[in-house]
Formats: C-alpha cells, structure tokens, sequence
C-alpha cells in the first residue's frame, strides 16, 4: 500500500533534522547564527527584534511580510550592460581588488575582484525601493522630479567608489537623503556581490556614524526599505535604554549599523557589539562630533575594526582642527568629492602656513628649511611629493643650488607631471625625496594633484594663481601643507590673502594682518 504524502513529508521532515543537528554540531554559535542570519537573508524573511528601531506593522502590511515575494529579486545582481552611456565609471573597464573582513573556506582571508564600474541591477532596485518608499512617506522632494538613480553627486560617487580608496566628501553640509540613499544602496550591493561568491560576511558589515539621535532616525528611514530585500539594519542612540538595545542585539546579527560613537562605544565595551569585522564605515557630520568633544571617540572606534575598511568622511567642518582627527581615520590615498566649487570646499584638510621673511634671500633659505623638516617628520612609508613654485628664473635658479647643495634630487620643467603610481624602487629608498620646480608661469599646465607640499618661495603675483594651486594640489591625500614665504613688498595682496584663509578656518598671523591693514 502506498504511503500517503502526510508519511512521505514526516519522512523527510525527520531526515532533515537530523541533518541539521549534524551540521550544528560541527560549527560554534557564532558561526551557527551567522549561516542562519544568510539564510533569512537570501529568503527574504527576517526576525522580529522587538522594536529596536525595526520595521512596525503597518495598515499597508499589517503583518511584516513585504520580502515573501523579493527571493529572485536578491541574488539577480548580474550586469548585462553599462546603464550610463559611454562613460566608463571608474576607467576602462576597471576592476579593484579589495581585501574583505569576512572569512572564507578554513579561516583564510580571501582577495576578491569588485567590479563596479557601472551601477548594478541590484543597486538601481535598492535606490528604486528607497525612492517609492520615502515618496509615499512625503520625506523625499526633488525640485527637478528626477530619479534617485540619475543624481549627478551619486554618480560622481560611485565613480570615486571604483577607484577603490577611500572618500573625503567636502561639499560642507551634513549627509542628505539621496547622498545616504547613494552610500547604503552601494554597501547592500557589496553585500549582495559578496554573498554571491560565497563569502561568509561579519556583522556588522557596514557602521554609519552619525552625531545625534536625530541624525540616526534620518539614516535609518532611508535603509528601512531595504529590509524588504534581505537588509537588516539597527539603530543606536541615546534615545533608547542601553538595557534594551543589548537585549535586542543578542537576538539578531544586523548587517547594517547606524549609531552615535558615545553609545556604540558603550555597547562595544559592554561586549554586547562585535565592530572589529567591519568592511565598510562612513562618518557624517565632522563639525558636530568636533563641537561635542567626540573626535576621540572617532579614533576609539577606528581602533577597535581590524583590517582596512572601506571609509567615507563627509567632511562638514573646514577648521584645521579636525585635520588630525580625519588622518586617523583616512590612512592612505584619497579621493576628494564635492559638488561645491568654493574655495574651503576645495581646499579642505590642507594646511596653508604664512611666513613673513625680511628679504629675498631669507624666504629662499626658510622655503629650503621647511622642506628639511618636512623630511624630518615624515612618518609614513610612502615618500613626500614636493614642488617648488619659482617666481622668476633667477630665484628658480638660486632655488634650485640651494636644494641641490642640501641633497635633494631637483627635477625642473613644466612637464613634470607626477602620478600616485610614481614611487619608484629608487625613490622609495632614496633619503630624501625627489623635488619638482616649476616657474609660475606653467602653474596651468602642471599637474597639482599629487602634490602633497607645495612651497612658494617667492609669492607669486597673483591671488588667483595661489587659488588655482591651493584647489588643485593634494587631491589624494588628506596630508596637504602650501607654504608661503611673504615680505613687505607684497603688501598689495595681503588683504585677499587674509579673507582666504579666514573662509578656509585657517590661522591668520599678526604679521600677515597688520601687513594687510593701512
């Protein structure tokens, strides 16, 4: 007699478990509620987590069961085509190799290939839902009524994404909705990618620091639709009882996390948060963590993420101040972004130091001992990029002897143009580094973005030639210092002088200003 299909599926209902009881046997907890956290995820379910800032039941769906029906939708992150024209994103065609937190096979850490030249299909749907789902609240209005898709700032982002370093954001305002939109839809897409290759990811894999409560809510009604694709992200503030936010964090593995430094330090001292495995970490609102006494924490909480994260800084604050604070956090090469053309915008994070001298021959000899100690305090493996701007060819000349006299290999000529690439064996172990000079006439042809110290011995006529340097050099670093060597002779251009670094937040000396008053 034939076994009914109640028997059948008894059958192998009891076939499975044991199965999985074998399976859990073989791997830790962690490991266990990681594989478990992957599978709710690519199902498209997720667990209720009582009500640490999660999705609520709501009229439209009462009962939380909007990602029944998005499984396909989740692992289809195939590109069949460039989505913008003939603007290949990032080069031709190129691939970043970066290195991830997660762990894979036996423990050993894996090198994956990120393709992202162009945008994904997943990453057009995550910003698609983000986009319906903000319209329908009334919390998202764009005066131009274009997508969140074509943003031209979320372009440009992702265009700095694929250059695989990390991203200094100077447009001098807080994180909007379509740039929050932008950053959480690309970290769900690294996610998505990486699932597909059968990494095994950390949790958290992607930290959002914010400086207030009120900020946090703004994060997390953005990443809220995301929930509905496999994207489960919590949110710390000090508006909550920690006893509750530990509770609710032991009953769930977040992938994304959204919190003030103050309390998520709290909760990683407590144990009750793990943050070392943290692959992607963006920080917003520079100006206000300065204000409320929290840079410390930043570096604290930099410290305890092992590896290399990938880091986004949007940089609010153009104080010097800050400048320490963020080389903690951006350890090598950077890529600027702003959308804002102004002076401060463009020149945040580099150093613009004044010296009043008394004669020529005293600006020649200070440039030349600034540059010794520039040497002198280098501390990081990679060599300095200097150059010289020469005001006429006999001070280029003298400049040029004075260098070469103290040691240092001069290359002179407009056609100088140094890359990031340019660290060659020989200058690696060279004992001082290689310096350009130029004559300020050639300022428009030079290439000024790798240059982290410019030296202007001489200062040049113009106010808009010191503009040009000071918005182009650095662009790759957060190391940037443009010294300027002054006498009374150039009285007539201490007044803009003044007014520029005032915009910039820079120090102003006494000399400089009364020079510059009448």
């Amino acid at each position: 007699m034939a076994k009914g299909d109640d028997a059948v599926a008894k059958k192998k209902n009891k076939v499975r478990r044991k199965k999985m009881r074998r399976e859990g046997a073989s791997v830790s907890a962690r490991v266990a509620s990681i594989i478990a956290a992957k599978k709710r995820r690519l199902s498209g379910k997720r667990r209720m987590c009582q009500g640490m800032c999660f999705s609520l039941p709501s009229l439209d769906d009462p009962f939380n069961d909007r990602g029944e029906n998005v499984k396909a939708m989740n692992l289809d992150t195939e590109i069949k085509k460039p989505l913008i024209s003939n603007n290949n994103i990032g080069g031709d065609h190129e691939k970043v190799e970066v290195q991830m937190n997660g762990k894979v096979g036996h423990g050993h850490r894996r090198k994956t290939q990120e393709n992202v030249d162009c945008p994904s299909k997943f990453l057009m749907h995550s910003l698609n839902e983000i986009e319906k789902a903000l319209r329908h609240e009334g919390t998202y209005t764009n005066d131009e009524d274009k997508p969140l898709f074509f943003s031209p700032w979320g372009v440009e982002f992702l265009k700095c994404y694929s250059t695989g370093k990390d991203i200094l954001e100077t447009s001098g305002s807080s994180c909007t909705i379509e740039q929050i939109a932008w950053v959480v839809s690309i970290a769900a897409d690294i996610i998505v990618r990486k699932e597909k290759e059968g990494l095994s990811l950390p949790s958290p894999f992607f930290l959002f620091l914010v400086p207030s409560q009120e900020e946090a809510v703004k994060v997390r009604l953005v990443c809220k639709p995301l929930k509905a694709l496999g994207i489960h992200t919590v949110s710390l503030h000090p508006g909550s009882s920690i006893d509750h936010q530990i509770h609710g964090l032991a009953s769930c593995e977040p992938e994304f996390l959204v919190s003030t430094p103050e309390r998520l330090l709290e909760l990683v001292s407590m144990k009750a948060i793990d943050i070392s495995g943290v692959s992607f970490l963006v920080v917003d609102g520079v100006e206000s963590f300065f204000k409320g006494g929290c840079l410390d924490a930043l570096k604290s909480i930099r410290q305890s993420i092992s590896g290399s994260p990938r880091t986004v800084i949007f940089n609010n604050f153009f104080s010097s101040a800050c400048v320490p604070a963020l080389q903690n956090l951006l350890l090598g090469s950077i890529c600027r972004l702003s959308t804002d053309q102004s002076i401060p915008s463009q020149s945040a994070c580099i150093f613009q130091t004044i010296n009043l001298c008394t004669s020529d021959e005293e600006r020649l000899l200070k440039s030349v001992q600034v540059l010794n100690h520039a040497c002198d305090s280098q501390l990081c493996s990679q060599p300095l990029k200097v150059l010289y701007v020469a005001g006429n060819d006999n001070n280029s000349f003298n400049l040029v002897k004075m260098l070469k006299i103290s040691g240092y290999n001069v290359s002179t000529g407009s056609n100088r143009n140094i890359s990031d690439d340019d660290n060659s064996q020989d200058t690696k172990i060279r004992r001082k580094p290689m310096v350009s000079v130029i004559d300020v006439e050639h300022i428009s042809t030079t290439n000024l973005a790798f240059y982290e110290t410019v030296i202007l011995p001489n200062f040049i006529p113009s106010i808009d030639n010191y503009v040009q340097i000071l918005t182009r050099m650095a662009r790759h670093s957060i190391n940037g210092n443009l010294h300027s060597f002054f006498t009374k002779e150039d009285a007539v251009i201490a007044g803009p002088l003044v007014g520029i670094l005032e915009q910039c937040g820079q120090a102003v000396p006494e000399a400089l200003r009364s020079l510059h008053l009448p």
